[in-house]
């Protein structure tokens, strides 16, 4: 599917995506291996899909969207609130980033370490099972935080665990049905945001975001 790749990132090109470390990502990272087989035929599709617990792995533009973003260096430290099936967190493995990553449903995360360590991804990242709105303080502070579900706001928490001289947050924020992307910056200790556009993301669900 090299030839799907490429035509995919020609697309987000097209869309605005200007970051090429973050196409060349996307044109590494095999998105059939992290859907269902029924699936698979639809994997470069610029479209979000379904996964399994009722999730979705996200739409190709706005993993490239927040990536880009966060103006990530290789080596840099990030957490990843929301594993969901491991696209997006392969993508910041291939950028070169030291990948933390939690998610909610522990049978999703079985599937996304899985999917993980099949495509030689799995020694580069830490996961866990748990609620991703607590952050991750054992290995805080962290370059960059990124969040792929829908919050209410922005969680105090998170905002405590960014490296404290230019650490960055990518959230989408609102309501249940459509959020705003903010770009959340910590220098010296301030923190500052900048809205940005507005997505659809599944509920972010934990003790500072949605309530089961």
């Amino acid at each position: 599917m090299a030839l799907e790749r490429q035509h995919l990132v020609d697309e987000l090109r097209g869309k605005g995506i200007e970051d090429e470390r973050v196409l060349d990502a996307i044109n590494h990272v095999p998105r059939e291996r992290f859907l269902e087989p029924v699936l698979r035929h639809r994997a470069y599709e610029d479209n979000a899909l379904p996964i399994a617990e009722g999730q979705t792995i996200s739409q190709p533009y706005t993993v490239a969207y927040q990536s880009e973003k966060l103006q990530l260096g290789r080596g840099e430290k990030v957490l990843e609130i929301g594993t969901g099936c491991g696209y997006q967190t392969a993508v910041l493995v291939e950028m070169g980033c030291r990948v933390y990553t939690i998610e909610r449903h522990p049978k999703l995360l079985e599937i996304a370490r899985k999917n993980l360590d099949d495509l030689g991804y799995a020694d580069r990242v830490v996961s866990r099972a748990g609620d991703g709105t607590r952050g991750w303080p054992d290995f805080a502070p962290f370059d960059a935080i990124i969040v792929t579900a829908g919050a209410p706001d922005v969680p105090e928490t998170l905002t405590k665990q960014l490296n404290s001289d230019g650490g960055r947050m990518v959230i989408p924020v609102g309501g249940l049905e459509s959020q705003t992307m903010y770009l959340i910056r910590k220098v010296k200790g301030e923190l500052s945001g900048e809205e940005l556009k507005d997505f659809a993301f599944v509920p972010l669900i934990g003790k500072e975001g949605w309530q089961v």
